[in-house]
């Protein structure tokens, strides 16, 4: 193929534009995958497991302190009533019976309010591991929505250099003669690089110093001609600093 050599060089600015559209294209993609969004969701996830755990732990706490108490106002009711039986009764016998009852009572009460007391200060203990969940979640959400608006923000900015940078490239591309160009995608699409600057005896995009017998042949070549990088199968674009 033949192709003007200013029309060869053109393919560099083409070729920096690509690699600007592909790196932003990467990190756009890089930011969307959210490792730090995903790392923060999944310690948000175990502390809302956490906290359903706690917070069953404290209803089941306050459901047994309800019944303590349930039961230590039957038991005092109990007292009471029997208290006021044993005021007015006149048989000894059922007199001993009911204080005997009241003893009993007086220490089921006793045994009910030590269960109470130990109770509570579990509970104390289970309320505030809730309240210490609950803020390490609310530090979580308030982490992850801070990232997802900043990663939002740096994507619009990508996605507005994205833009801008193929609307550069096809304004660029647009000076390429069209066999030129297809040549560029074809090997672009095919090996990654479509055009590489030939600088100092070096190929830029496979970084290879190119060998004698290579330079020997692209010295040889015309000045239209299109010559491919032996190491990228890039066009190779040749200029005054390709030390030939």
């Amino acid at each position: 193929m033949k192709a003007a050599p200013e029309d060869q060089v053109i393919l560099l600015d083409v070729q920096r534009l690509d690699n600007d559209v592909t790196r932003i294209e990467h990190r756009i993609t890089s930011l969307r995958k959210g490792d730090q969004l995903t790392e923060l969701g999944t310690k948000a996830a175990a502390l809302r497991g956490e906290l359903a755990a706690a917070t069953g732990l404290v209803e089941d706490a306050e459901r047994e302190l309800a019944r303590l108490e349930s039961d230590t106002a039957i038991a005092q009711a109990r007292v009471e009533r029997d208290t006021t039986l044993l005021q007015n009764v006149a048989n000894a016998k059922d007199a001993a019976g009911l204080q005997s009852e009241l003893d009993s009572l007086q220490r089921r009460i006793g045994d009910l309010e030590t269960s109470e007391l130990e109770v509570m200060e579990q509970l104390d203990g289970l309320r505030a591991r809730v309240g210490d969940i609950e803020a390490q979640l609310a530090d979580a959400d308030a982490a992850r929505a801070g990232l997802a608006a900043e990663r939002d923000a740096e994507i619009a900015r990508l996605e507005a250099d994205r833009v801008s940078a193929v609307q550069s490239r096809a304004d660029v591309a647009a000076k390429v003669p069209d066999d030129l160009l297809a040549l560029y995608d074809r090997q672009r699409a095919r090996y990654g690089f479509g055009a590489s600057l030939l600088q100092g005896g070096v190929s830029t995009a496979s970084g290879v110093t190119l060998t004698a017998s290579d330079l020997q042949t692209i010295r040889a070549a015309a000045p239209d001609d299109v010559v491919l990088c032996p190491d990228s199968d890039a066009i190779l674009v040749r200029t005054p600093e390709s030390g030939l």
